[in-house]
């Protein structure tokens, strides 16, 4: 089923409710590789067809759309303007609003700009019990209520469906440029990406690839790539300051759109080409990000100034392994991404943190009787 209003949404939740039937519920699945399994369910729906614009308003750098709005739509839609929501999520072109939210996706430029913790104003979401719940508003500065919104973002649809998203827009910048500068070497490489956070630059991505992720991009070398704006003083500063880190190249135009592009699709390029492969996520320190690059086997990308690191694995039993001995390392990680079949095998989240009881706790309260997208959490929740 895909209502196309959130009052249909609300009572699709509601009525298997009310027998104790489970319910599936998902956006436009570009995600379905990602966290927990996809249990059966007595009831399930898409979202896809609330995909309505609610509010925007350019000259207040404020939108309001519904879940169903593509991503792509989104980006496009906003850059009319020279404006953004830049969250850089993978499957940009397939991912549904609700669904990035949800699965709190990002991608280079959270460095800067932060995750969709950062960017939401706003939300409403239907309950199990039928209500729709609004939280926030469309003012950028109004946070009454936003708590109770934050707890959807990273939930994968655990606690209830979100409806409509409100976001704060971000200008673009006057100009842009990207540089990749090549390294011999991991630590060279880091002590590259340290001068830059010490500078007084500030990039709006910093990432770093190994040798094995730097072959996608023609280059079988350690890569920092960065993406920084500003005015044509700021940019030719970066140039200079840049220059001085090692040997690179430096793109502008379509051809730094088609190097974040990658940047932001590697995940889903790999997983298209390796069926059986699996995706490990890390988070860390940025003192610890060498140590955890170091000790990925394959194909290693980092968002090298926020400290989270993705390895990527030709088989999910492996990547599960890794994760499972990531915490000697001072990171906390979970197999993001892997085969369907692989889940109900494997320890997806083995150390989920102290912060699990409370995350239990509120499960309880949205879903005292565990039916709306079981196990989907990492096989946690």
């Amino acid at each position: 089923m895909a209502p196309e209003t959130a009052a249909e949404v609300a009572e699709l939740l509601r009525r298997p409710a009310l027998h104790n039937r489970t319910i599936a519920l998902e956006g436009n699945g570009s995600k379905r590789l990602m966290a927990g399994p996809n249990q059966p369910s007595d009831e399930s729906f898409s979202t896809v067809n609330l995909k309505r614009v609610r509010e925007y308003e350019p000259r207040d750098l404020t939108i309001g759309v519904e879940a169903g709005l593509r991503w792509s739509e989104l980006t496009r839609l906003v850059g009319e303007h020279r404006q953004m929501v830049p969250l850089d999520p993978p499957f940009a072109d397939r991912a549904t609003v609700g669904g990035v939210v949800a699965a709190n996706t990002s991608g280079p430029r959270r460095r800067l700009y932060g995750t969709a913790r950062d960017a939401i104003i706003g939300m409403e979401f239907a309950t199990l019990e039928g209500k729709l719940v609004r939280s926030g508003g469309m003012v950028v500065k109004n946070v009454a209520g936003l708590d109770m919104a934050k707890l959807m973002i990273g939930s994968f649809g655990t606690l209830a469906a979100i409806t409509a998203v409100n976001f704060k827009l971000t200008p673009m910048p006057e100009l842009e440029r990207s540089f990749l500068v090549t390294f011999d070497t991991l630590a060279s490489a880091i002590e590259a990406r340290d001068r830059l956070l010490r500078s007084h630059l500030q990039p709006a991505a910093i990432d770093l690839l190994n040798p094995a992720a730097g072959t996608g991009l023609g280059q079988a070398s350690w890569l920092v790539a960065v993406r920084a704006g500003g005015n044509s003083a700021a940019i030719d500063r970066y140039e200079r300051e840049i220059s001085q880190l090692g040997d690179g190249v430096a793109f502008d135009d379509s051809r730094q759109e088609t190097l974040w592009k990658r940047m932001e699709e590697f995940t889903p390029a790999f997983l298209a080409a390796h069926p059986d492969g699996a995706v490990a996520r890390a988070s860390c320190t940025l003192k610890g990000l060498e140590a955890v690059m170091a000790s990925l086997p394959g194909a290693a990308v980092a968002r090298a100034g926020s400290g989270i690191c993705y390895g990527y694995f030709e088989r999910a039993a492996d990547a599960a392994a890794w994760v499972a001995g990531a915490a000697e390392l001072g990171a906390k990680a979970v197999v993001e991404f892997a085969p369907e079949e692989s889940k109900s095998g494997l320890d997806l989240w083995p150390a989920p943190g102290a912060d699990w009881e409370i995350m239990r706790r509120v499960k309880h309260l949205f879903d005292p009787d565990n039916l709306l997208n079981r196990g989907r959490l990492y096989r946690r929740l």
